[in-house]
């Protein structure tokens, strides 16, 4: 940043170390940050069979560990693993590989529970993996990808690249709001 202040010159001074970094958190925050800062894109990258998907960092509420215990659901489609207790609230566990058609999700080590933040529908998605904040400028954008070998490309509205690594977009409310989705009841 062109008349910016050098952090390293400021250590000996916490304050001003202070002042300055709160300075440039402001002019990020409203917009007139040079480079890609105001541009960047965050969501949470993971994994479902061997293809690797990033959703929208306000679609997570938080990334969870497989739990131990979860109650079956009788009469519940298969791709409803069950009802966990988490922390006072239940939250239905859904296998998103096995929903889509795909094949069951091995439960490993790697397992991991994304829980919607969706206000009216709880949703705990279970995926093969959680790989972490995935950060993207706005010239990554694409508006196609390829599609998708666990069949969710409804649920797709966009992709970023970067290098040789593409990184389709998956909307998680509309996938929790899908008739797909609400259907959990078995079929008689």
């Amino acid at each position: 940043m062109s008349g910016d202040i050098e952090l390293r010159s400021l250590v000996q001074d916490p304050f001003a170390l202070l002042t300055e970094i709160e300075r440039r958190s402001r002019r990020a925050h409203s917009g007139q940050a040079g480079g890609d800062l105001a541009a960047e894109w965050v969501g949470v990258g993971f994994r479902i069979g061997e293809e690797q998907f990033v959703a929208s960092r306000d679609a997570v509420r938080e990334v969870l560990m497989l739990p131990d215990g979860m109650t079956r659901v009788p009469g519940a489609q298969r791709w409803l693993l069950g009802i966990a207790n988490l922390r006072g609230h239940l939250l239905p566990l859904v296998d998103v590989k096995l929903l889509l058609g795909s094949g069951r999700t091995s439960l490993r080590r790697n397992t991991r529970v994304i829980s919607v933040n969706h206000r009216e529908i709880p949703a705990g998605l279970v995926v093969d993996e959680v790989l972490g904040f995935r950060r993207f400028g706005a010239h990554e954008h694409q508006a196609e990808w390829p599609e998708t070998i666990v069949r969710c490309d409804r649920f797709l509205t966009g992709a970023y690249k970067r290098g040789d690594e593409l990184w389709p977009v998956m909307d998680l409310f509309s996938f929790i709001e899908s008739n797909l989705f609400l259907q959990a009841a078995a079929e008689a």
